[in-house]
């Protein structure tokens, strides 16, 4: 007998199984997602797989061409630098410094924006209009400026990095939520809620936000690219992590005294932060499309 598949109608019809579905079905989406999920496992055990310590010297092997040039060598993969560190390692260790810090920083910014952001939101009247035009000339401002005006005060350093692009990152969240939430409020449904005896909170939490979490997970996506390329581009101008840091963008700016001689020094951070940015930014497009019929 041929055999029957049964399938429940509740999973057929859970809209995250749609929206999976949807993501699942865009390859350059799954491309980006198991990438992603390369990053972090190489975030979290980065020290224990990199051969060499980020800070490791060996004066025998300076400016070592990467493995795959006839000049290489197989202990070093991707070459050495000036100093005679092995590369490949300090991209290893990078990874939690670049990427890791862009979740912890996106983090840290989507709780401030969005407990701000839901608050304003749920406001109406004059508070509400000078909130919206006080994130309108903060959001003028490019997020990477923010971020160095702030360093620039705070003084150059990785954990000022964090504070900087965090708190740049705060006026977009609160900008989305504040935008999203206070769309949801004009919805027929939201007024059948308050009829229905509903106080303020119940609202926001069980029929409002059911409603914008699609909008906040795109913006988190979105977030984490321009935190990366924040940190990079502090990291490059000396006004994020510090030498002897193999934080990407500090790799790259450390290795243009020697880009004629030996580019790769320059070359693989730099497709490091572009490989990381791309693989983002592929999920973001995947969940922003799979996403859209339920927005719509």
């Amino acid at each position: 007998m041929p055999r029957i598949k049964i399938y429940h109608e509740d999973h057929i019809d859970s809209p995250m199984w749609r929206v999976w579905q949807s993501f699942s079905s865009n390859p350059f989406a799954l491309i980006g997602l198991w990438a992603v999920l390369f990053l972090l496992v190489l975030t979290i055990f980065a020290p224990f797989i990199a051969p060499y310590s980020a800070e490791a010297q060996d004066q025998q092997v300076l400016l070592l061409p990467p493995s795959w040039d006839p000049a290489g060598k197989v202990e070093h993969f991707f070459g050495t630098d000036d100093l005679g560190r092995d590369i490949f390692s300090r991209i290893l260790h990078g990874v939690q410094l670049t990427f890791g810090m862009s979740l912890l920083v996106v983090g840290a910014s989507l709780f401030f924006g969005f407990v701000i952001g839901s608050l304003s939101g749920m406001m109406r009247g004059i508070k509400s209009s000078v909130l919206s035009h006080l994130l309108d000339a903060l959001l003028s401002i490019p997020s990477l400026l923010m971020a160095i005006l702030v360093v620039a005060v705070m003084g150059p350093g990785l954990n000022n990095v964090f504070w900087g692009v965090g708190i740049a990152m705060v006026p977009q969240f609160v900008r989305v939520i504040h935008q999203a939430v206070h769309e949801e409020l004009q919805k027929e449904y939201v007024t059948a809620a308050r009829l229905d005896g509903a106080n303020s909170l119940q609202i926001f939490w069980y029929v409002i936000m059911p409603n914008v979490w699609d909008v906040v997970i795109i913006q988190v996506t979105m977030a984490i690219s321009a935190a990366i390329l924040d940190i990079a581009a502090l990291g490059f101008l000396n006004l994020g992590a510090q030498a002897p840091s193999p934080e990407w963008g500090a790799m790259v700016a450390q290795g243009l005294d020697n880009l004629l001689l030996a580019p790769w020094t320059v070359a693989i951070p730099g497709v490091a932060i572009l490989f990381t940015v791309l693989s983002v930014n592929l999920v973001g497009d995947g969940l922003r499309s799979a996403l859209a019929p339920i927005r719509n």
